[in-house]
């Protein structure tokens, strides 16, 4: 990445705690391989300051923003227009700031999502899931999995309010429990159980052959559920999938390019082998 100028493009992602984020490594590449003078730089910012990130961006000019924990709520609330689907997921993760200098907020979790499913051949359209998890990334999926055709989905909580809550968000959707796990043709890791552990979402012997199990957690690459889904005869998709297509949809809404999935995925690749080994 060359060196920035006084004419460079300034992107950025905002969190609490944010220098884990992968977001300048994915974004960064693909600035690069576009020739494109942008940047995007990680600003920890406290939490409650995300209305103030917001004001920030206008006044600094930030041609994008990448949201992520603890402020996709007040960021939603901050910004002078959002999409119908992040209004209703009270969530932006994506903050755009256009030629007026107002901000546009989106969330492009859910549709990442799907995109890294189609990517591998796979259509959600008509497919039963069992989905583990009820919070802000599994609101997400819900919504985007709804409007992607599912016929039936299934959300596996330890709080079965939270899951009623959830449910909501989709009118496929609906409380499941373990047997939804076992009879699903595709089930989701929406939790963060597996980050950094050899922990495992469900019971294994739920998993079968004749499923997909995708695993939103990316470190490790090759999680305890994947490992368990093939140890099945399931086929496993990994949650760098997920993050890569929802960094693409961000990059697109900021630039109006799409630009390369496998240059973001190999630089993300090769960022979490030199953090983890």
């Amino acid at each position: 990445m060359k060196a920035p100028t006084g004419a460079t493009q300034l992107t950025a992602v905002i969190g609490s705690p944010v220098r884990h984020s992968l977001s300048p490594t994915l974004h960064n590449a693909a600035f690069a391989a576009a020739e494109r003078d942008w940047v995007m730089l990680a600003f920890e910012v406290a939490p409650g300051s995300g209305a103030a990130a917001v004001d920030a961006m206008r006044t600094l000019g930030l041609r994008g923003m990448a949201v992520t924990m603890p402020h996709k709520t007040d960021v939603a609330a901050a910004v002078d227009d959002v999409d119908p689907a992040a209004r209703v997921l009270d969530s932006v993760n994506t903050v755009v700031l256009r030629a007026d200098g107002t901000t546009f907020g989106t969330s492009t979790d859910g549709q990442g999502f799907v995109g890294s499913l189609l990517e591998r051949g796979i259509d959600p359209a008509g497919a039963r899931i069992a989905l583990l998890g009820a919070g802000a990334a599994a609101r997400a999926l819900i919504d985007a999995l709804g409007r992607a055709g599912v016929a039936d989905l299934a959300i596996v909580n330890r709080t079965a309010e939270h899951a009623r809550q959830a449910s909501e968000l989709a009118a496929q959707a609906r409380v499941g429990d373990t047997d939804d796990i076992r009879n699903a043709d595709i089930v989701v890791n929406a939790t963060p159980v597996g980050m950094g552990t050899d922990e495992l979402p469900c019971d294994p012997a739920l998993l079968g052959p004749r499923q997909i199990v995708a695993d939103l957690v990316y470190h490790p690459l090759e999680t305890a559920l994947l490992q368990a889904a093939r140890d099945a005869g399931a086929r496993g998709v990994g949650g760098l999938a997920m993050l890569v297509h929802q960094a693409v949809l961000q990059h697109e809404l900021w630039t109006g390019e799409r630009p390369d999935p496998d240059v973001m995925r190999l630089a993300t690749e090769g960022e979490l082998v030199r953090r983890h080994g």
